[in-house]
């Protein structure tokens, strides 16, 4: 049996790699975050294979289900709208379960591709020999205590976050961050990479915040924040 996370486009479509195409094309069943949004993938590139949604909402019936269809089919792919399954995303939780039930009987295959954090990250002119990736922050509780760690953090750091939090987000940081030093931190974010709105702010926290108030575009935002 043979298990394939497959990496899809951030948004341009034209950064899929032949291999994940390969392997779309070939299996019999695509699990996909949505189907809807994956279609317009697999339809671009001429690729019919069937999908099944597969997501974070899914119950525990659903893995069940999917590792059962891979006994079945044999062969699995499990894509996620856009990046990398497994990585903030509730793609982690099959593999968990496939290595659980079948162990060495099944090969988990990754098919890399784009990340919205290795993206980033490349671009950001910050050290990346070693960083502190903390995905979404909780809306509300513990969501100080992660913060604090970011701000704390002696290695880049770095997290996701929506269109609809960012600027509270980011006040909430420069309230805690100490005067003086730490104010001036270097901090880098990407707001709809690869995508036709693509954007990169640079500056410290206080430039950052009035980048973001005078762009009143959405998306969604990787925060890179230099370490202390």
């Amino acid at each position: 049996m043979k298990l394939y996370v497959v990496a899809t486009p951030l948004g341009n479509l034209g950064d899929i790699t032949l291999r994940a195409l390969e392997i779309l094309k070939s299996v019999s069943l695509i699990a996909c975050e949505d189907t809807r949004v994956s279609q317009k993938l697999l339809s671009y590139y001429g690729i019919k294979t069937k999908t099944i949604s597969y997501h974070q909402h899914s119950s525990a019936g659903k893995v069940d289900f999917l590792l059962d269809k891979l006994v079945e089919i044999e062969e699995l792919a499990i894509i996620t709208d856009a990046g990398t399954p497994g990585i903030s995303d509730p793609g982690n939780l099959l593999v968990e379960a496939a290595v659980k039930k079948f162990g060495n009987d099944c090969e988990i295959i990754p098919i890399p591709g784009p990340s919205a954090i290795i993206a980033i990250l490349s671009v950001s002119g910050l050290p990346t020999d070693k960083f502190l990736f903390l995905g979404f922050l909780p809306h509300k509780k513990g969501k100080e205590t992660m913060l604090k760690r970011i701000i704390d953090s002696e290695e880049t750091a770095v997290f996701y976050e929506s269109t609809h939090r960012i600027m509270k987000t980011l006040e909430k940081m420069s309230e805690m961050m100490p005067l003086g030093a730490n104010n001036n931190r270097r901090i880098v974010i990407g707001r709809e990479l690869t995508k036709k709105f693509e954007t990169i702010y640079r500056g410290n926290i206080k430039q950052i915040l009035e980048k973001l108030k005078s762009d009143t575009t959405k998306g969604e935002f990787v925060v890179v924040v230099e370490g202390k």
